[in-house]
């Protein structure tokens, strides 16, 4: 009995992987902050080789998890031109708008990553329920509720006007307080979390099932983005829920589906896909490579515009600090186009086309 309750979970690999990599990064970052209370709660400062794994190795490495999904796929050019529009496009752009302002250039960086973070969420949610009924209803709540659980910590961050940290740079998310606007949020946003536990005792009620990924995935965002944003308020919370419910559990959607679409293919691959998906290569490889590139962007950020950790970047260090505000504007946005980048691919890419599904984006 139990290991047909288990069949019938929509798990996108198994209970033990999606439990791990997808479903407990937001609970396990959530216990570090709350066991480690001066650590987390009360230090406004992170230690550099926990920024070092946390940042470097989680946050940065995720975004180039993206080309095995991209351009890695041989022939990837020839099938989808927006790979090469897609980061012309936001050269361009980013360009223009840091020539413009600097800050606005960050500022729109973190709004289209404030809008990939919710959108991964999202996706997570359609995907742990795509064996359920067509219930338009229900399908309704669930994203009124995996909506709410992230914009609402957003909304409080906008109208708080006092969150001790930032996104990518200090003031890049627009901040004033406002008590009537937060009231408001709190209002609708109580009521559509409740609805959403009703619902779901409706829905066992009818089929006597309870979905455990897609609610451990509703849950596990409720928590991280309330608690990183809304009840703490300090840098190294908000940066390790933040970075660790995203980018862990976006590294294992890749890993999976590109196994899988591995193991299905009878096409000759790239040199890099055909040794990651291995029995030489793996995990490790996969995981040593994303880290090995994180390093030498971060490396070029330190070198030519932070100067902040030197210590970790010791081969970057004998590189000049750009201070030119027109070799700025070529600069940032060059080195910040991996990000964009993935960012924008990333409403393109996660398309599932499948015969008799909904196609759902990440």
């Amino acid at each position: 009995m139990e290991n047909s309750q288990t069949n019938k979970q929509p798990w996108l690999h198994s209970p033990v992987i999606d439990g791990i990599f997808i479903l407990s990064p937001p609970f396990i970052a959530l216990l570090l902050v709350i066991c480690f209370p001066l650590q987390f709660q009360a230090s406004s400062n992170i230690p550099i080789y926990y920024w070092l794994f946390l940042v470097v190795f989680i946050d940065v490495a995720h975004v180039y998890s993206t080309l095995y999904r991209t351009y890695f796929t041989p022939g990837a050019f020839k099938k989808d031109t927006f790979l090469i529009v897609v980061p012309i496009a936001c050269y361009i752009v980013g360009v223009l708008l840091h020539t413009y302002d600097g800050m606005l250039f960050w500022r729109i960086l973190a709004y289209l990553a404030v809008f990939h973070f919710i959108r991964q969420q999202y996706g997570f949610m359609r995907l742990y329920s795509r064996q359920e009924g067509s219930n338009s209803w229900f399908r309704l709540i669930d994203k009124l509720a995996i909506y709410s659980a992230t914009i609402y910590p957003l909304f409080y961050w906008h109208f708080d006007g006092n969150r001790k940290f930032s996104w990518f740079v200090e003031n890049d998310i627009v901040s004033f307080h406002s008590p009537l606007l937060l009231n408001i949020g709190l209002v609708l946003y109580l009521p559509i979390m409740g609805t959403y536990i009703v619902k779901e005792v409706v829905y066992v009620t009818r089929t006597r099932e309870f979905n455990w990924p897609r609610n451990l995935l509703v849950c596990g965002t409720f928590l991280s983005w309330y608690f990183g944003i809304v009840y703490f308020n300090g840098d190294m919370a908000f940066t390790t829920l933040n970075v660790i419910s995203h980018g862990i559990p976006y590294m294992a959607l890749i890993w999976i589906f590109e196994k899988k679409k591995q193991g299905k293919s009878t096409s000759n691959g790239s040199l890099i896909i055909k040794y990651t998906f291995s029995k030489y290569g793996g995990v490790l490889f996969f995981v040593l490579l994303l880290a090995l590139l994180a390093y030498i962007e971060e490396g070029l950020w330190d070198g030519m515009i932070w100067k902040e950790h030197g210590s970790i970047f010791a081969m970057f260090s004998s590189l000049p600090k750009i201070d030119n505000e027109q070799i700025l504007s070529l600069l940032v946005p060059l080195l910040a186009l991996p990000q964009s980048t993935h960012y924008v691919l990333d409403g393109f890419i996660w398309k599932i086309k499948k015969a008799g599904s909904s196609a759902e984006r990440i």
